[in-house]
């Protein structure tokens, strides 16, 4: 499979633009064969003749023959930008507004302007990290989707957290003070259920993730102060 490849970063110096000698149905074909795993996408980039093509929540790049594949980031040689970095953020993006925010726990923390959304495991240390600094985060709606995908005590405390009286006041005291939630997780816990399959079509495969009210994705823990730039930058998104 491709992700026992070793990584390539591909520093291109100057860009070309070449005739096409293959379409984009037979990359996609050829690469679903060798990788096994379905295609999203395939684009010809102008970089050198290599198509890049989305497969499994990750890029690689290949050519019109598909032979090689290179695992990595693609820079380019003029402006030294990550255009694999910025090719990501587009094709990882949502429409903010179609989260199932009915699923969430739900966090309102002055007047709750700025939005955004979380995928998190109660178990996951990197979300309990987030979530000790974010708790200094102000004016804020902050929705929690829980996504036990750790391991079997994952989906009991989600349970417990879900079902408890107050799910923020739960949520809260499990990751920042390591309270362990009080509900019983004897209730409906559909929500965690279906925040699971949604996770699952959105292809997180870690947590913390993190969706802005603009729609990016940034996976994995990030600075607060990150946190604070996206917070400025995106639009307003209903609560």
């Amino acid at each position: 499979m491709y992700r026992k490849f070793v990584p390539l970063a591909v520093a291109i110096a100057a860009t070309f633009s070449l005739p096409a000698l293959a379409d984009e149905a037979s990359v996609k074909k050829a690469v679903e064969g060798k990788l096994g795993a379905p295609v999203s996408s395939v684009s010809k980039t102008p970089y050198l003749g290599l198509y890049e093509v989305y497969i499994d929540g990750q890029i690689v790049y290949t050519d019109e023959e598909v032979s090689a594949v290179l695992v990595g980031s693609l820079i380019d040689g003029k402006t030294m930008k990550n255009v694999t970095s910025e090719r990501m953020q587009k094709l990882t993006a949502i429409k903010f507004s179609e989260l199932p925010l009915a699923l969430a726990v739900k966090q309102v923390r002055g007047d709750g302007k700025r939005v955004f959304a979380t995928f998190e495991d109660p178990n996951c240390g990197y979300c309990k990290k987030l979530a000790k600094e974010m708790a200094t985060l102000d004016n804020v709606t902050i929705y929690t989707f829980l996504y036990p995908i750790l391991s079997p005590d994952s989906l009991e405390k989600s349970n417990q957290i879900w079902c408890s009286a107050d799910r923020a006041k739960a949520w809260r005291a499990w990751m920042v003070n390591g309270k362990a939630p009080g509900g019983k997780g004897d209730c409906d816990t559909t929500a965690v259920k279906k925040s699971l399959e949604t996770g699952r079509a959105l292809a997180i495969n870690g947590t913390p993730t993190i969706f802005f009210a603009d729609g990016e994705r940034i996976p994995g823990a990030i600075p607060l102060a990150k946190i604070e730039q996206k917070l400025a930058e995106a639009p307003a998104a209903g609560k």
